[in-house]
């Protein structure tokens, strides 16, 4: 059956803290372009008025009473006559002939008969909105100064009809030449074409820009440092600058952004996480200064959330290839952003880990270990193994072990193998094992008054009381966390970290994770459980027979089994004779090629297996290792060479017996068989360890002192003993020391200084006296034979 695999998707910020992107830049908009906005409308507003005016004004309706009346001479003639009826026009103003003239020229009640049939209201709807914008428009004559007139209700007299209106005075009376002055300016401004820049005048303002933009960041970040309390509302301008949107600068002014609020956070965050304040404190009375800290706080923590959504959206983007709406940031620019905003993740994963948010950094860095991107998944996976490096109390570390296992365990275990190479980072060398649970820590118990009254005077329990009241405020004063807690943390981790080992060494065997988690189980195998050591066990034989492991692996299950023996389980009577038989048997697959990295490992298997179960290891065990240790150390590089030597060293005074074999004498019967796999039965004490005398002459002179160190029988003291720079290091110090990976020679070559000669010799000193004479005879004779015939020397040769 195919295993199920993990649907369940990893919470993003926007679940986890419930926040809205959309009202986020709602604010921003507002904010950044609230003044433009209310111009824009100031003027579409304006422009619809005037349309509406001139429409009004161009526009003759047709008198209701005569509709199919289309000339307008008469009809002009026609309104006159009703006006002059209704009203003498030697009783009327100029502003009142003016009005009705005005008024004759629209359709209202004022010229409409009143016996019409027709709904009064018909064809109102439709221009509503034109006629209530009309009405405020400020109405200008000739003769008078401009004033707006408002329309009420006529009256109705013997006369006639009497149009009721009031004045107002206009304030701006010149506003719609200035406003249609704008308008033709603006036109004009967007008619006219923009001037192409040249490259070079391009990226002169595109430094000016950028300058300009520096400055303006160095400017609220230098505020902010000098008075966060005061200046937190600048963290919200600065971090507003991360929506930049030209493009010529966009790319680099948000690194810039992010970099600055990285530093920022780092250095004004304080060292205890905030929590929300309850009811009850909100509603009590506080002073101006506990305020004031308050809304810092709170401040803070909103900025940091908003600053953290930013980073993941930015790494988001990325990953989906999305281009936002404005297309001011290309796709290849976002690669090189993400790797920033991960950057300054993977910094306050290390730097913070004891302020709020910590957990969901981790839930967006463990992810991005496991990057395609080799660079991502490197810096994520470095800042992880800082953590671990630097956590002393383990709560961080067990945050983020946790959701490494779940991570791995829904990926069905296809992760790369540095995920698990960061175990080996953690800071764990004791859990807390149940049979030392109630020795663990023990408070210190102060005394009774009874017992003080019994053995102590009444100034000496004056005194009592005294000391112990200033150790409990010691105590307190601490403020660090028990071994206790600790302990219990540690114990978790362990646990978890354990519990994927054990689930990859069971269901992915052939997995590429399989070396790093022999190498974990290597490290931490003295801290497993007892209960789990056979079953352990035979899955590490089981991979050793089963022939797919490389020899590297190989060596990693030997160290595991012996660490694991070597620590609670030297209470189990195991003889793990199979695993020496194994490393007797691959020892000369080592050599100074490819293999020569698996030394390391073999020396620390050595160390396990024979110098610290010395009292399990027979005699012949020892004399064949050794035997094959020298053989080994004479086609390896110098400082496995010297890692070889030395641990032949300790085993040889570990087992002072094996002096044996700097014997030529045989001892006992039969005879040494070095290709026999068994180190018990190969008659090793039949041999002479003659590969010391070939390392004597070694080049390396450091392998030339060891060889004849072990000659001389390894002694402590005397002529032939060790120097205490080389005596002193233990044989995995010494194979690291003289290291050859750097391409150099340790300890240096010295140069041969070239025999300069007194006398220079001339060519012809170093010729006999009878020779010379010769030469300077048949120089000095002049030629005066014929010139050669090489033809009849090729007839000759060709008979």
């Amino acid at each position: 059956m195919k295993a199920r695999r993990n649907k369940k998707q990893i919470p993003s910020f926007r679940k986890l803290l419930k926040t809205s992107k959309v009202k986020l830049e709602n604010k921003l908009k507002n904010k950044q372009f609230k003044q433009q906005s209310t111009l824009k409308k100031y003027r579409k507003e304006q422009r619809k008025l005037r349309q509406a005016v001139k429409d009004a004004v161009s526009k003759k309706p047709i008198p209701l009473e005569d509709p199919k009346e289309k000339r307008p001479g008469k009809r002009i003639e026609w309104e006159e006559e009703e006006e002059e009826e209704a009203l003498p026009l030697d009783m009327m103003d100029e502003d009142d002939l003016q009005l009705m003239r005005d008024l004759g020229q629209r359709a209202s009640f004022l010229t409409r008969d009143l016996s019409s049939s027709e709904p009064v209201h018909a064809k109102k709807r439709k221009h509503e909105g034109v006629i209530d914008k009309y009405e405020k428009i400020p109405r200008t004559l000739q003769t008078a100064p401009e004033k707006e007139l408002i329309h009420l209700l006529p009256i109705k007299d013997k006369s006639g009809i009497i149009p009721q209106t009031r004045e107002k005075p206009v304030t701006d009376s010149n506003q719609d030449e200035e406003d249609q002055e704008e308008l033709e300016l603006e036109e004009e401004i967007v008619e006219d074409p923009i001037r192409e820049l040249t490259l070079e005048e391009h990226l002169i303002e595109r430094r000016k820009k950028l300058q300009e933009k520096k400055m303006h960041i160095a400017a609220l970040a230098s505020a902010i440092l000098s008075d966060p309390e005061s200046n937190i509302k600048k963290l919200k301008e600065l971090r507003s600058m991360l929506m930049e949107q030209d493009p010529d600068v966009a790319v680099t002014v948000r690194k810039l952004v992010i970099i600055s609020l990285l530093e920022l956070f780092k250095d004004i965050t304080p060292s205890y996480k905030i929590r929300p304040l309850t009811e009850a404190e909100k509603s009590t009375k506080i002073r101006k200064e506990t305020q004031k800290l308050r809304e810092f706080e709170e401040g803070l923590v909103s900025q940091y959330k908003f600053y953290l959504e930013n980073l993941e959206q930015v790494v988001k983007d990325w990953k989906q290839r999305k281009l936002k709406k404005s297309n001011v940031v290309s796709l290849k620019a976002y690669k090189g952003l993400a790797e920033v905003a991960v950057r300054s993740l993977c910094e306050l994963l290390v730097a913070l880990p004891h302020f709020n948010f910590h957990n969901n950094i981790i839930v967006l860095i463990v992810p991005l270990m496991d990057d395609v991107s080799k660079s991502i998944s490197e810096m994520c996976c470095d800042a992880v193994k800082k953590l671990f490096k630097q956590d002393k109390l383990g709560q961080a570390s067990l945050g983020v072990i946790k959701v490494i296992s779940g991570f791995v365990k829904g990926r069905n275990y296809e992760v790369r193998p540095e995920m698990l190479k960061t175990f080996l980072c953690l800071r764990i060398k004791e859990v807390e094992v149940k049979k030392d649970t109630e020795d663990i820590n023990k408070p210190k118990k102060f005394m009774t008054f009874k017992e003080k009254r019994k053995t102590l005077s009444r100034m000496q329990r004056k005194w009592k009381k005294a000391e112990e009241k200033l150790e409990r405020e010691l105590l307190e004063a601490e403020a660090s966390e028990s071994t206790e807690r600790k302990l219990k943390l540690h114990t978790e981790t362990l646990n978890i970290v354990f519990v994927t080992y054990f689930r990859i060494l069971k269901k992915a065997q052939r997995s590429p994770l399989l070396p790093s988690v022999l190498e974990g189980l290597a490290k931490f195998a003295h801290l497993i459980n007892v209960e789990f050591f056979d079953d352990l066990l035979v899955v590490l034989h089981t991979l050793i027979e089963s022939g797919d492991l490389s020899y590297r692996e190989s060596l990693h299950c030997v160290q595991t089994a012996f660490h694991i023996l070597s620590g609670q389980g030297d209470v189990l009577n195991i003889d793990p004779m199979k695993f020496y038989t194994h490393l007797y048997k691959t020892l000369f697959k080592l050599h100074a090629g490819a293999t020569n990295e698996g030394v390391e490992i073999l020396l620390q298997c050595l160390d396990v297996m024979l110098t610290k179960r010395r009292k399990q290891v027979s005699q012949q065990r020892a004399l064949a290792f050794i035997k094959r240790l020298c053989t080994l150390a004479l086609h390896v590089l110098p400082n496995s060479s010297i890692g070889i030597l030395a641990t032949n060293r300790i085993l040889m005074q570990t087992f002072p017996k094996t002096d044996l074999l700097l014997d030529n004498e045989s001892q006992g019967s039969g005879v040494f068989l070095p290709e026999l796999d068994e180190p018990e039965y190969c008659n090793a004490q039949n041999t002479a360890l003659w590969e010391l005398h070939a390392l004597r002459r070694h080049y390396h002179p450091v392998v030339q002192r060891f060889a004849a160190h072990l000659i001389a029988g390894a002694p402590s003291e005397g002529s032939e003993a060790l120097k205490p720079e080389l005596s002193r290091r233990s044989a995995a110090e010494l194979f690291e020391t003289y290291s050859m990976a750097a391409m150099t020679f340790n300890p240096p070559v010295k140069s041969s200084s070239s025999k300069r000669k007194s006398e220079v010799l001339q060519g012809d000193s170093f010729l006999n006296e009878d020779l010379n004479q010769l030469i300077k005879r048949h120089c000095s004779e002049v030629a005066t034979h014929l010139p050669l015939d090489f033809t009849k020397y090729l007839k000759t040769s060709l008979r």
